[in-house]
């Protein structure tokens, strides 16, 4: 039996590139200008669904509903759609993994308000997605705030956003004093072992991110690391190898050197957003 393919509406495969995410003032599109209406948008992604990658996203957290579609696919929506606020809000809305997905694609950082951060930082269970949590924070007017809020909280799921939020800062926003990530890699050291297993796995990504902002930060790091040791993380059925500090950051300092960067966080900061480019 012939292997079925997702469906490649013609109108995607004809569009053209999206530009760079970054902060700034709404472009928000609307459907009647060239983009996408919501019931065009959630017949594609059924459409597009695979049991197979359904699988695949389950293991990393991704909870039902979804229809399992490839980020390919998403990718060419994305292109098709440019930013759209008002439709990435009602997306999310669905509970769809896959909706939600494309939901941090085609929002609009600046126009997220604080209370729509939190609910989207709340309601993010997969692996990949949390990582665009932070991704979208940090392109926004709210970064700052939101990284102090919810590092503060009780909320775990909140913390682990703040952590993820603390490794999209060190990588993508320059103008934050190292003094910063010097004070937040003390408190990783003092409660990473007793953190719950979700937050533990936000920290070691904080870890990572933090020691490939400078030279400095990347010796603290590695000292740091050794007064830690082994970092036990209970995967559940996601079976997601935690990554080691130090391996990781030999091989993100290893290509910032090969790209010619001063750091890894130059070489993030010349690539697009994660959300948008994974």
């Amino acid at each position: 039996m012939a292997k079925k393919t997702a469906p490649k509406p013609k109108a995607v495969r004809g569009a053209k590139a999206g530009g760079r995410a970054k902060a700034g003032p709404s472009t928000t599109k609307s459907a009647k200008a060239g983009g996408m209406t919501f019931a065009e948008v959630m017949s594609a992604l059924e459409g597009a669904g695979a049991e197979k990658t359904r699988a695949i996203y389950a293991r990393q957290g991704a909870q039902a509903p979804m229809f399992g579609v490839a980020f390919g696919f998403l990718q060419q929506l994305r292109k098709r759609i440019g930013v759209d606020q008002a439709l990435a809000l009602r997306l999310w809305e669905t509970g769809n993994f896959d909706a939600r997905n494309l939901a941090f694609k085609i929002a609009d950082p600046a126009a997220l308000t604080p209370a729509e951060l939190d609910r989207w930082a709340r309601d993010t269970t997969a692996r990949m997605l949390g990582v665009y949590v932070g991704a979208i924070a940090v392109e926004g007017p709210h970064a700052g705030a939101k990284s102090r809020e919810w590092l503060a909280s009780k909320d775990e799921r909140l913390r682990r956003a703040g952590w993820l939020l603390t490794a999209a800062m060190a990588m993508r926003d320059p103008a934050i004093p190292d003094a910063r990530f010097s004070e937040l890699l003390g408190k990783i050291e003092r409660g990473i072992h007793a953190a719950p297993a979700a937050e533990k796995d936000a920290m070691v990504h904080a870890i990572i991110a933090i020691g490939g902002r400078s030279a400095a930060l990347h010796e603290a790091v590695l000292a740091a690391t050794k007064r830690i040791g082994a970092i036990e993380i209970d995967a559940g059925t996601a079976g997601c190898r935690t990554p080691d500090p130090a391996e990781q950051l030999a091989k993100l300092w290893k290509w910032a050197a090969m790209g010619k960067f001063a750091s890894p966080s130059a070489r993030e900061q010349n690539q697009d957003s994660p959300r948008i480019r994974c």
